[in-house]
């Protein structure tokens, strides 16, 4: 990877130290039985866009359950340094519309999570709201189209693990992709009609991107294991520009509004994405 970063936090070690000292009595009192197995080491779980808004829960989460995670960002930073759990983060900076850098950062994965996207890109006209809907304030650059951002970056991942070396009848790796509640509009009825004749161009093509990329996984669904989400809008507490519009979209979901789906806390997606990787769900 082109810059990579390695940040090795001190705190990390020392947190990893505790627990270990912690499990000495329980140790001690074993040792006098004979061992029938050993400890099996972390797996290792991969985030494309491990710095964004969901990214970076799905980090902390993994973490907390006791993966080995890295990250691959175009900043390949911490975005929160001194957060006990993303300081035991691998951050590495490198570009996943690169094919290059993702087979280099998916080599060793045991777990793939794809999250990265926006909302607006630069062809939307809508740019100037990107900091207001971006949980990471992240601008579009002039390169980013639905098409680069979400889908070439998803093939890059989806093509680099599927295509690794395989041992014969090796389990499928879990891959996870934040999609979209609008990708299921073709299945409710009247679906087609909204998204043809009344969704903006923009909104049209961002969901071309995201269904292209769950087909592509669904294609190599003999390789990799897809576990697939449609969040709505996804929010926080601290992100207070979208929370008064949150009570709005659920009171419409309650009702039984047409095309307007409930709500989601951006730690409870995280924690679905973690359980999803690792079989829980």
């Amino acid at each position: 990877l082109r810059g990579i970063k390695n940040h090795k936090n001190t705190h990390c070690r020392l947190t990893n130290m505790m627990k270990l000292l912690a499990l000495i009595p329980a140790a001690l009192a074993l040792q006098r039985q004979p061992l029938t197995m050993s400890a099996a080491p972390p797996k290792r779980l991969c985030v494309l866009g491990g710095s964004g808004y969901v990214g970076r829960e799905v980090c902390k989460r993994a973490v907390e359950r006791g993966w080995e995670v890295a990250s691959l960002s175009r900043r390949g930073a911490n975005p929160l340094p001194g957060d006990a759990a993303l300081d035991c983060v691998e951050w590495l900076q490198g570009d996943a519309a690169d094919a290059k850098d993702v087979q280099q950062f998916v080599k060793d994965a045991d777990a793939v999570v794809h999250a990265v996207g926006l909302l607006f890109d630069v062809d939307s006209g809508l740019t100037q709201f990107s900091k207001v809907v971006s949980g990471s304030n992240s601008v579009p650059g002039s390169e980013s189209t639905y098409d680069r951002v979400t889908r070439q970056t998803a093939f890059n991942a989806i093509d680099a693990t599927a295509n690794r070396l395989r041992l014969p009848f090796a389990p499928r790796t879990p891959f996870a992709f934040v999609s979209c509640a609008e990708s299921g509009w073709p299945d409710v009825s009247g679906g087609s009609f909204v998204e043809d004749k009344v969704a903006p161009e923009w909104l049209r093509r961002y969901l071309v991107a995201k269904r292209a990329v769950e087909a592509k996984l669904e294609e190599n669904s003999d390789k990799l294991r897809p576990v697939v989400y449609r969040p709505s809008l996804i929010w926080s507490w601290g992100k207070l520009d979208v929370l008064p519009i949150i009570p709005v979209f659920n009171l419409a979901s309650a009702l039984g509004v047409p095309f307007v789906d409930r709500t989601i806390r951006v730690g409870t997606l995280a924690d679905a994405i973690v359980a999803g990787v690792a079989g829980d769900a």
